[in-house]
């Protein structure tokens, strides 16, 4: 067993501020409690949650904080014994990186119920970009948009990293994916991951998924926010039902939000924010193992060393990436 160190790494938040504002110091290495784990860091996603904080945008994050949702590595020390020293596996949500400290480190201390075990020979690299993204994607389409085989379906922000990943396990679902991108260029990113009409968000996406489905799509996932709402219900066929799962836009609220006049005729709006309890280790497992037989795709934008994270930051907010960023510690 690898003796644990008594200072690490860490990337350290005082105050909102721009990228630059993150910086890599030496700290301790937090001491784990019962109920508690050690993991040792071997890869860290990226997510739009930790550039809110960055901007100051998040609610109840108390500074200096180590940011980061999500982690994966392996188990350094677990005083309650849930888990063996050794193990693989994945920690995410519960107030990491906002109330505690959390993975852009090179450990993280977090409730072992915020976690989710796996066995996997794949590049850490690849199981660093997983764990937030599939939850999100996997609770949005389940508990979000109760997805059935064989509907139609519009990802609106299809090019970002929950977007690509629900493309994907849409696909394994055998329904009809449609997707939006900003810019014509990137149609051909939603291609290669297996969407079936890539759509250029020119405003009025709801005119062109009527030209190809005129009663409208089945299902509808919102990664944009607020501002693409209306159009994305618009999409939407009656009983059909529209899930606001992301905030690719910064904005939201809706202002003086009145029903009658917002919501078409009969689509529903629904809504979805996970924790680790969404994500089963089975599911886990499994998407891994697909990944691993070739069955399944992980989008991967750009891998970064931790002193890189100001430019992950910095092409995270500027919506360079088409797919996860991630840090190998």
């Amino acid at each position: 067993m690898t003796a644990i160190p008594t200072s690490m790494r860490a990337v350290v938040l005082d105050r909102p501020g721009p990228p630059e504002s993150l910086q890599v110091r030496e700290v301790p290495v937090p001491v784990p409690e019962r109920g508690e784990v050690l993991i040792r860091v071997e890869a860290f996603g990226l997510n739009r949650s930790e550039l809110h904080t960055r901007l100051g945008l998040a609610d109840g994050v108390t500074f200096p904080r180590v940011l980061g949702i999500e982690a994966v590595g392996t188990v350094a020390s677990c005083p309650g014994g849930e888990l063996a020293v050794g193990s693989q596996v994945a920690a995410l949500m519960g107030g990491m990186g906002r109330t505690f400290d959390g993975g852009y480190a090179e450990y993280t201390c977090v409730p072992v119920r915020q976690t989710v075990p796996f066995a996997s020979d794949l590049p850490w690299a690849t199981l660093g970009a997983v764990p937030e993204m599939l939850q999100t994607a996997h609770g949005s389409l389940t508990i979000g948009l109760d997805a059935r085989p064989g509907q139609s379906m519009l990802i609106r922000g299809g090019t970002s990293s929950v977007g690509l990943a629900t493309a994907v396990l849409a696909r394994r679902l055998d329904m009809t994916v449609l997707s939006t991108t900003r810019h014509a260029d990137r149609a051909d990113v939603l291609l290669d991951i297996g969407v079936h009409h890539p759509l250029v968000d020119d405003g009025d996406v709801a005119a062109q998924v009527r030209d190809l489905l005129p009663d409208g799509v089945d299902a509808a996932l919102e990664l944009v926010g607020t501002p693409t709402l209306p159009d994305t219900l618009r999409a939407t066929r009656v009983h059909g039902v529209v899930c606001f799962t992301g905030m690719l836009s910064n904005q939201w609220t809706v202002p003086d939000f009145y029903p009658i006049e917002y919501l078409p005729r009969g689509v529903r709006l629904t809504a979805y924010g996970g924790d680790a309890t969404d994500l089963p280790p089975a599911v886990l497992q499994g998407f891994l193992d697909a990944v691993a037989a070739g069955e399944a795709r992980v989008p991967i934008h750009r891998t970064y060393r931790l002193d890189e994270i100001a430019d992950a930051h910095a092409d995270m907010e500027a919506g360079r990436a088409t797919g996860k960023l991630v840090v190998l510690p």
